[in-house]
């Protein structure tokens, strides 16, 4: 998937303009590419619309036009656009009470790293997590994780056939497991071309 380049990005008077149109496709777009791991845990599978959407948000409340600054945006969003051989996701731990979301993200230190994608009988895949930069503690961990699965050729072939996928996650306080429906891979599977 080719990476955002300036090129790309609307101006912010043009973004301003299309933004509610953007917002309402980006948000349809989401919806295909959302998975709930149990009552708390979510992934967003990121692509090349959806990095663009988060960019030009970013420039947006950040009154970003310099070339510069706008390529320090790119160069930092970038990363998580999927290269072909691999999806890409935004892990988010949601709990609406502030007070119980700070206990369970001491509990669930580590999750990031415990997270797999199994397609078929291959081996599980388990997420490279936070490679830009450490989001935990050595206490806790972050309520936002970014996550690469690295797939085989034989992990893509079998992804691309349509072969049953599931994550899942095994961390000693969350267990969760979750078949991707069909017509969620298909829309994954274009992120290895």
């Amino acid at each position: 998937m080719r990476k955002l380049a300036q090129s790309d990005l609307y101006t912010l008077e043009a973004y301003a303009r299309e933004r509610a149109a953007m917002r309402t496709h980006v948000i349809a777009h989401k919806r295909m590419r959302t998975l709930h791991l149990g009552a708390h845990l979510t992934l967003l599978f990121e692509d090349r619309l959806t990095i663009q959407y988060q960019v030009q948000e970013m420039l947006r409340i950040e009154r970003i036009f310099e070339a510069a600054a706008i390529q320090e945006e790119l160069d930092s969003y970038n990363p998580l656009i999927p290269d072909g051989t691999n999806l890409k996701a935004t892990l988010l731990i949601e709990y609406t009470d502030p007070d119980e979301r700070a206990l369970r993200l001491v509990d669930l230190h580590g999750i990031e790293r415990r997270i797999m994608l199994t397609v078929g009988d291959l081996a599980p895949i388990v997420a490279i997590a936070d490679e830009d930069l450490e989001r935990s503690t050595d206490e806790k961990t972050s309520a936002v994780h970014f996550l690469r699965f690295e797939l085989s050729p034989a992990h893509v072939a079998a992804f691309t056939r349509g072969v049953e996928a599931a994550l899942s996650v095994e961390h000693p306080a969350y267990r969760e497991r979750v078949n991707i429906a069909p017509e969620t891979c298909a829309v994954l599977a274009a992120d290895f071309n």
